[in-house]
């Protein structure tokens, strides 16, 4: 691809998480070191604009050190006298209509932006709270980020373009910040999701895409297709999936690209983490692109390795009496040979931290038993970044359908090492707790799932007030509720007049249940007998086109 006046360059880059682990003594400054090398390649290639795709910080409230270091890179990098060579030619009130300055940052005559950053916001740093604000609307406010793909409406979304254009080449930049994926889910399948396309020759623009959602799909609607999206889009850079996959794949069903840069940090000791971490380099010239990778250098190395103790019955059998020595020797012996190969791929690069984060998983089903690790690790306290948690023992676990349900032990639960809490969503525990409780344990004028929302509000984001403001919105809708029914004001009555209400709209839940049920057996019964009717009309068909070939042959 030819450069020049016409070809835009753009730096991408997703899940930076600024502040992720910013008090551990060894890994506290990853995060800042590694972003002011992204921001440094930007600076290297001068690059018309750096787009990011959401979680910039860890935190829903970053700490004063999180925000001050990621003022100070951005300062250092993005401020200048480099002129800027695209236009926005879209209406910017409706690009950027949730800020205070409506307006691209560069364009400000109290501001000297020499490269422009544009983000939407992740999962991690969402708006939240009475006023919907969140920490990039902080450097939005500041003058440093061009917040866009911001979504207050719960039912509906319309997704309009910020429109850039440099010399003959222009492009349709689309973007919406995180949201709930099955709310989202619902929107698509309702058709409830608009992407707005410019007046004028449609053909003519490169059309770029911005999503942060789970792209893996770890649930019925817990997930956004790809083939939900528009099939005019170009490009898709994909947020929120850590695994580096920036190669630009073809989704030969919508006929776009899709790029996942990952993150540039480790932030879970899994086998997607793993991958060498990049950024992209994406030039873009008429409706034609070249995206190319750019290897992270400062990011901490991340070995993993999984073994079977069962398949090494030539070192030792559950029988041995002195099977966990010879066990604690085998995974020493493994965890060394993993610093070794780190080693040889430190040679030649001073900009990667010396402590490599090693984990070792170990299969110990099969009979055998799981040691202690607290001395297994003072082994390594000295030679690796995370000494507390490099081995990891898990159990082949029989299949799904013979195993019976339980519920949940939470006493249990609470005692598990905090990474696997991290994985369960705290909704269904709220759901599966007030299930299992017992019958005066149960809820009365709170749902579960609103429970579940609030509890996870408090718990992610340090929302004090989520689970307050929802007791109070309650009780209030009750008290209303009450005065309209006049009910007389002695606790046994409003007792009553609340439990009569509880029940009833339980039945009618119940009787909504039914009836749906009900629509979804007669839809069948209808799709069923339409399929008997095509195939009795095909039957017909083809006796007709026999007869008919006996008459020509006649």
């Amino acid at each position: 691809m030819n450069l020049g006046n016409d070809t835009f360059k753009i730096l991408i880059a997703t899940d930076i998480h600024l502040g992720y682990l910013e008090k551990d003594a060894v890994r506290g400054n990853d995060t800042f070191v590694t972003f002011d090398e992204i921001m440094k390649h930007a600076k290297e290639n001068e690059v018309d604009f750096i787009l990011l795709g959401g979680d910039l910080f860890h935190d829903n409230k970053p700490s004063r050190k999180a925000m001050h270091s990621c003022l100070e890179i951005m300062r250092k990098y993005c401020m200048g006298d480099k002129p800027i060579l695209f236009d926005i030619i879209s209406d910017q009130a409706v690009n950027f209509g949730s800020s205070r300055f409506p307006w691209v940052n560069y364009q400000d005559e109290n501001l000297n932006i020499s490269t422009p950053i544009f983000s939407v916001h992740g999962n991690h740093d969402d708006p939240t709270g009475a006023d919907g604000l969140c920490a990039l609307d902080l450097l939005s406010c500041a003058g440093l980020v061009n917040h866009f793909g911001r979504s207050r409406s719960v039912e509906k979304l319309e997704i309009s373009p910020i429109l850039l254009q440099k010399g003959s080449t222009k492009i349709a930049l689309y973007g919406i910040g995180s949201i709930p994926d099955e709310r989202l889910y619902r929107m698509f399948v309702n058709k409830q999701v608009t992407m707005l396309r410019p007046r004028e020759d449609e053909e003519s623009w490169f059309n770029m895409f911005v999503i942060h959602q789970n792209r893996s799909k770890h649930g019925a609607t817990n997930y956004i297709p790809e083939q939900f999206l528009d099939d005019f889009l170009d490009l898709v850079i994909w947020g929120h999936e850590h695994e580096c996959k920036i190669t630009p794949a073809r989704n030969e069903q919508q006929l776009f690209y899709v790029t996942q840069p990952g993150s540039s940090v480790v932030t879970s000791l899994s086998p997607g983490e793993a991958v060498k971490k990049h950024i992209g380099l994406l030039r873009v010239k008429g409706r034609k692109m070249n995206l190319q990778k750019i290897p992270l250098q400062t990011v901490r190395q991340f070995l993993i390795e999984d073994v079977t103790l069962a398949n090494h019955t030539d070192l030792f059998s559950p029988e041995q009496p002195n099977v966990m020595q010879k066990v604690q020797a085998f995974c020493q012996q493994k965890v060394e040979e993993m610093l070794e190969e780190a080693e040889r791929d430190r040679l030649g690069n001073p900009l990667m931290p010396e402590k490599p984060l090693i984990r070792l998983r170990v299969d110990y089903s099969g009979g055998f038993e799981p040691f202690t690790t607290m001395r297994f690790s003072q082994k390594f306290v000295d030679r690796v970044a995370n000494p507390k948690d490099i081995l990891h023992f898990t159990r082949h676990r029989e299949s799904k359908d013979n195993v019976k349900e339980e519920a949940i032990d939470f006493d249990m639960l609470l005692s598990r090492p905090s990474s696997e809490v991290l994985q369960l969503r705290v909704e269904d525990l709220v759901k599966e707790y007030f299930q299992t409780a017992e019958k005066n344990m149960q809820l009365s004028l709170l749902t579960e799932q609103g429970m579940g929302k609030a509890v996870q509000e408090y718990v992610d984001k340090e929302e004090r007030d989520a689970i307050e403001e929802l007791i109070n919105y309650q009780l209030e809708k009750t008290q209303r509720y009450l005065q309209e029914r006049r009910v007389e004001a002695s606790e046994e009555k409003i007792d009553e007049e609340v439990k009569a209400e509880t029940e009833g709209q339980s039945g009618e839940r119940e009787k909504r249940k039914k009836m749906r049920a009900e629509r979804k057996e007669k839809r069948k019964e209808v799709r069923d007998g339409a399929d008997e009717a095509r195939e009795e009309l095909t039957g017909l068909g083809g006796r007709r086109e026999d007869e008919v070939r006996e008459q020509d042959c006649r």
